[in-house]
């Protein structure tokens, strides 16, 4: 994730000064710009903002695209969104693995196909392995199985609403860490109260026999 903020830096100097069909272009050189993962910030500048008011709103909803969504995303909507440029088809590819594996620690060959929009797999594993090299998902690849093992996968843009369900999730997560830490503490403490008794007893019986 921070190299991908690095990366964004410049766009986001940039997007301070440019309007516009100069804004346009920064949207498409954000998006063609291998490293980039990351777009909130730029969606979030006030000249990219404008863009979806205007006559081209279509590169703010591409911009939005590829912060929060998917290639499937993209195929039900293509009327929605100008046509992608072949980097640009294939960074949304990596971004699109990265939100299968956010979901899920095994991904299979089968789901990959269908929501990459593959057909062929030595196209597939080509795309994981890049998706490795470039380190925004760690995993292994299962080929007799046809399975992804996801280890780690980048974090991607979080849309506004979603903030309030994440926080809850991350809340949930916490108390479910104080419970399991509450059992520990209690095992402890039965464990040590089984061994002063053990002890007692012992005690008692080495007394018995003197």
């Amino acid at each position: 994730m921070d190299k991908s903020v690095n990366h964004l830096e410049q766009f986001l100097l940039l997007a301070k000064t440019t309007k516009g069909a100069a804004a346009v272009e920064l949207v498409k050189q954000a998006l063609e710009t291998p490293g980039i993962y990351v777009f909130g910030e730029l969606l979030d500048a006030p000249n990219i903002i404008e863009l979806a008011s205007g006559t081209n709103k279509i590169y703010y909803d591409l911009l939005t695209l590829f912060a929060y969504g998917t290639l499937l995303d993209y195929n039900k909507n293509r009327d929605k969104y100008p046509t992608l440029s072949k980097n640009q088809l294939q960074k949304l590819r990596h971004l699109t693995i990265v939100s299968l594996a956010t979901k899920s620690k095994c991904l299979s060959y089968d789901v990959l196909l269908k929501e990459l929009d593959f057909t062929n797999l030595r196209e597939l594993e080509d795309l994981i392995i890049e998706v490795i090299c470039v380190d925004i998902v760690r995993g292994k690849l299962d080929q007799k199985q046809q399975q992804l093992f996801v280890e780690y996968a980048l974090g991607r843009d979080v849309r506004p609403e979603d903030v309030k369900y994440t926080i809850q999730v991350f809340d949930d997560w916490c108390q479910g860490c104080e419970s399991v830490l509450h059992n520990i503490e209690m095992l402890a403490k039965d464990a040590n109260n089984c061994k002063d008794n053990y002890s007692k007893r012992m005690s008692k019986i080495e007394q018995e026999v003197i």
